[in-house]
């Protein structure tokens, strides 16, 4: 399969690769599962999977826990080393379309603590939340099939009629 098939399965056409890169083998190895295995398991369990509702939790916290992906995925590319390719080229990818510019924007906010003085701005994180999780669900489930496990981004009941 190539990597441009691989991505057109997940709907993740609107990232921008260079055509070489869409053209090569989507063929991950051993150590990429295993690197798209650690990954998986932040994002499941983080708030960038988990719905968070409007009375529920802290926008600063939810920000630092998106925040916090750029960390744990340099330290699992430094732990499984260059022998996770196919991983490296999906993750670096993701850090940088996806959720850079929904931390570029929310950084600045924070900083000035408008979520402590607007509704407003508060209402508007979450809703740019619930895009990012959207776009993060689908790449924790991309994950699942890289490390040949079962996708559980769907595991939990939903209470919603």
């Amino acid at each position: 399969m190539k990597w441009r098939e691989w991505l057109d399965e997940w709907g993740m056409t609107s990232l921008k690769i260079k055509t070489p890169f869409l053209d090569a083998e989507w063929q991950p190895k051993e150590q990429d599962k295993v690197a798209a295995w650690q990954l998986y398991v932040e994002l499941l369990t983080r708030v960038t999977t988990q719905k968070l509702e409007m009375r529920e939790g802290d926008e600063y916290a939810a920000l630092a826990s998106v925040h916090q992906l750029f960390p744990l995925t340099r330290d699992i590319l430094r732990e499984n080393g260059r022998h996770c390719l196919e991983f490296t080229k999906i993750a670096v990818i993701v850090l940088n379309q996806i959720i850079r510019p929904f931390t570029s924007k929310w950084h600045p906010v924070a900083k000035q603590n408008g979520f402590d003085t607007s509704q407003e701005q508060c209402e508007e994180f979450r809703a740019d939340l619930s895009q990012l999780q959207e776009q993060l669900t689908i790449y924790t489930q991309m994950l699942s099939q890289m490390a040949g496990v079962e996708d559980l981004t769907a595991f939990e009941v939903n209470d919603e009629p």
